[in-house]
């Protein structure tokens, strides 16, 4: 019976990676307003190396439509303009001297449509991920020397653990598209 349940836990943390790296894809796809997870994929020549955003500036929002990034050196404000022209998100940075702004423009219908069918791709990859781990469940529990009853009721197990799983997506999907629809 250890094995059954190894077999089973193993398959649901595959499942769990999938949803927490759909998270993680999705909170890359902006929606809406602004939030300091837009700028990730920043990466800004600090010291000759290139270096992530968050590590060299607060990211703020003091409102919706509005990024405000305080680098913890002055020197900086440069190279952070410059990575986020370089990582090509739209934005047009804006310095005062003291930090970079950002105003977030409004998303147009067409790109509101774009951002969603970008959302469901990613969801859909995750179902792979999750389906692929059920496969392999699968067939480890079939290499198993158990009985045929055993078996049967371990694979429902299996199936209903991905039909869960599933179902998990799709909500986090419905949540995601309301957020990038809303205007």
């Amino acid at each position: 019976m250890d094995e059954v349940e190894f077999i089973i836990e193993a398959a649901k943390e595959g499942m769990e990676g999938a949803i927490s790296h759909l998270k993680k894809q999705l909170s890359n796809i902006r929606a809406g307003k602004a939030s300091p997870n837009m700028l990730g994929s920043v990466m800004v020549e600090y010291y000759g190396a290139k270096t992530p955003l968050q590590q060299v500036a607060n990211v703020n929002t003091p409102d919706a439509r509005t990024l405000s990034i305080q680098p913890f050196e002055k020197s900086l404000i440069q190279e952070i303009e410059k990575g986020i022209m370089m990582a090509n998100l739209g934005f047009n940075p804006m310095n005062n001297g003291e930090s970079v702004i950002i105003n977030v423009p409004p998303l147009t219908e067409e790109r509101r449509k774009q951002l969603t069918k970008q959302a469901k791709a990613e969801a859909e990859d995750a179902k792979v991920g999750v389906r692929n781990d059920r496969k392999q469940a699968m067939q480890e529990l079939k290499k198993l020397d158990i009985s045929e009853d055993l078996l049967k009721s371990s694979e429902d197990d299996v199936q209903e653990l991905t039909n869960t799983y599933i179902e998990r997506i799709d909500s986090i999907l419905a949540v995601k598209e309301k957020e990038i629809m809303t205007v």
